[in-house]
């Protein structure tokens, strides 16, 4: 009878690799391991790598808050600009509702005969009139030349057409209304009659 052998319900190609296997000490077996590590970690970034980062971080800041302080500057710019640009709108409409007040004080005192313009109240008028006019004139508001000048559709408007050959042609011979000008742009166009 053959001999049969004794088994240890282990499959034979295990016991085969566990008898090739040679017991690892356990220095070698923590050398491994740290080998490991050491190949997992990314390597150190060298200076040189981390110089030049660091210079294009900065370069990069350095850029943006360039950028940031010129936005500001042009904000603050365009912010004092429309500032102005609200307050000439404000004068200029403040400018145009005076104006009407300044003609009825002309009409008044033009039609107030000569024998009465020694009056005290005829002269105070003339006297209110005037202040008025002279802080006008300190905001930058002027009257319009007109009359004896030649006309000009960027500060006179037209309304009477005469024909007359004692003065030039495209003379202004009479005006209706005063124009005004506040820091050099028509507020009101002056109404007049033009010769030839």
């Amino acid at each position: 009878m053959a001999e049969e052998k004794e088994t240890s319900g282990i499959p034979e190609e295990a016991e085969k690799a566990a008898a090739e296997e040679t017991p690892v000490s356990e220095p070698e077996a923590g050398e491994a391991a740290e080998k490991e590590a050491q190949a997992e970690e990314p390597s150190a970034p060298e200076p040189e790598k981390a110089e030049d980062e660091a210079e294009k971080k900065i370069a990069e800041l350095t850029d943006r808050l360039q950028r940031t302080m010129a936005e500001f500057e042009n904000f603050r710019k365009r912010s004092e600009k429309e500032k102005s640009a609200m307050f000439e709108v404000g004068a200029r409409s403040v400018i145009e509702k005076i104006l009407p007040t300044v003609d009825n004080f002309e009409r008044g005192l033009g039609s107030v005969p000569e024998e009465q313009k020694e009056d005290a109240f005829v002269a105070g008028m003339d006297k209110v009139y005037k202040h008025m006019m002279k802080e006008l004139e300190e905001l930058g508001v002027k009257p319009i030349e007109a009359v004896g000048k030649e006309f000009d559709p960027s500060r006179h408007n037209a309304v009477m057409h005469v024909e007359d050959e004692n003065v030039g042609e495209n003379q202004i011979v009479e005006e209706f209304q005063k124009g005004y000008t506040y820091r050099d742009s028509v507020v009101r166009y002056s109404m007049v009659k033009v010769a030839n």
